[in-house]
């Protein structure tokens, strides 16, 4: 017979953090883009993408995309910042 498990503490309850099947499936459209780049910059992104086995356009594409997200952000607090300190008439 084995030893009982001694738990340590409680249980806790954690919150559904996964997507639901439907936000899994989504897919934002896409608009086609030429984009000249260097090649340093083409070689890194392809170095990279190789060592995660994805495709070195879809690392630029996510790149691009927490770019605008964090920009987005920031220009939010930046608006909200404005709008506290404008003069009242």
């Amino acid at each position: 017979m084995q030893p009982m498990v001694d738990y340590m503490g409680g249980f806790e309850v954690v919150a559904d953090f996964l997507p639901s099947p439907a936000e899994l499936a989504f897919r934002e459209d896409g608009v086609k883009l030429t984009l000249a780049q260097s090649k340093n910059s083409v070689d890194f992104f392809k170095s990279e993408a190789s060592k995660h086995q994805t495709q070195y356009q879809r690392v630029i594409r996510r790149l691009l995309d927490s770019y605008v997200q964090a920009q987005s952000a920031v220009a939010g607090q930046v608006k909200r910042r404005v709008s506290k300190s404008a003069p009242r008439n």
